[in-house]
């Protein structure tokens, strides 16, 4: 059996101090990270860009299919994602877990191989955070800083009538990653002599485990001197997102379903349950990609690019938002997307 270190032998700041000490600072702008009372960041003249994320087991993660050391890297990723929204480069988060007696120290060495290994990717200090216990559940909040070049954030409201909708990387597949584990959490519950059978899906797998948040999309705006109009991450939906865009932005759009990302492993997955690829495009939450708007004049600057998809544009706001199908059809495309607090 393996070795089960109980987190009461070390204490709250035993625990701290053991679950930090390999901390390696990659920014020259963290003037003082964990093991003081706060952290201490000069951003040399750059504007600052703060997000959270609170993820609680049960309701945005379940640990019976979520390996510990995913969980880590999906709960840096996810709150980068936000940062990249904004037009902004992450460099430092702050980690804060509450965990009960259930979890062991090693368990948790495991949730933070996954966070360091995502700070390393992106190139993110982590300076600081809280451990406390949780009656119940394992309860993550990340905080995540970034930085931008004064006044190149973009918002969510400030998209033009006439713009390019764009999305990047494609659509759909965390929710199918998703719809594939819930069932055979249920054929394992039901008959725990069946092991899971994943069916070689490792991609819908990999979009819901372990999402990337797009800094090469943030990249490529800074080398081809492209500012979106208005820009967010696909964490709802695209649909919801684009609700949200037109909403705040005071403007209309058509998008067209033949424009929509989906890869060929997705809509094979789709097809396989017996779902429609254009549902889970549209309304599958967790994809993590970036949702902006674009001057039509940008256009000729990311018709190379492969891992950005033109889905439609904006229009009045008297036009309403309009999904046109394959078909010929026209439908208004409501926020079906994921909602945290709908009664399931």
């Amino acid at each position: 059996m393996e070795e089960r270190t109980e987190i009461a032998s070390l204490g709250e700041f035993g625990l701290i101090d053991h679950l930090t000490k390999n901390i390696e600072l990659q920014h020259a702008s963290t003037i003082l990270g964990v093991g003081d009372d706060a952290a201490v960041i000069d951003h040399f003249g750059k504007q600052t860009v703060i997000t959270t994320d609170l993820l609680l087991e049960g309701v945005h993660f379940d640990l019976m299919y979520t390996p510990l050391k995913h969980l880590g890297y999906k709960a840096v990723a996810v709150n980068l994602s936000d940062v990249y929204a904004m037009n902004a480069t992450p460099t430092h988060i702050t980690m804060s877990i509450g965990i009960s007696n259930r979890f062991s120290v090693e368990a948790l060495n495991e949730f933070y191989e996954g966070v360091y290994f995502a700070c390393e990717k992106y190139g993110v200090d982590l300076v600081g955070g809280d451990t406390t216990s949780s009656a119940k559940g394992f309860v993550i909040s990340v905080t995540a800083i970034g930085e931008v070049a004064p006044n190149k954030f973009v918002k969510r409201s400030t998209a033009q009538k006439g713009d390019l909708i764009c999305v990047s990387g494609d659509l759909g597949g965390a929710y199918l990653g998703l719809t594939l584990m819930e069932r055979e959490k249920r054929i394992f519950q039901e008959n725990p002599q069946i092991q899971p059978d994943l069916e070689n899906e490792s991609y819908i797998v990999g979009r819901l485990l372990k999402p990337e948040p797009r800094k090469d999309i943030i990249a490529f705006f800074e080398e081809k001197e492209i500012v979106p109009t208005a820009m967010m991450d696909v964490s709802d939906g695209i649909s919801s997102e684009v609700l949200h865009i037109c909403k705040q932005s005071n403007l209309g759009a058509v998008i067209h379903e033949e424009k929509l990302p989906i890869s060929d492993e997705s809509r094979r997955a789709a097809y396989k349950f017996g779902l429609d690829p254009t549902v889970c495009a549209l309304n599958g939450g967790e994809d993590y990609e970036l949702i902006f708007t674009l001057k039509q004049e940008d256009y000729d600057k990311i018709v190379l690019n492969e891992e950005i998809s033109v889905i439609g544009y904006t229009t009045d706001p008297e036009e309403g938002i309009k999904l046109y199908t394959k078909g010929g059809n026209r439908f208004n495309i409501t926020a079906q997307g994921w909602n945290a607090f709908q009664q399931s």
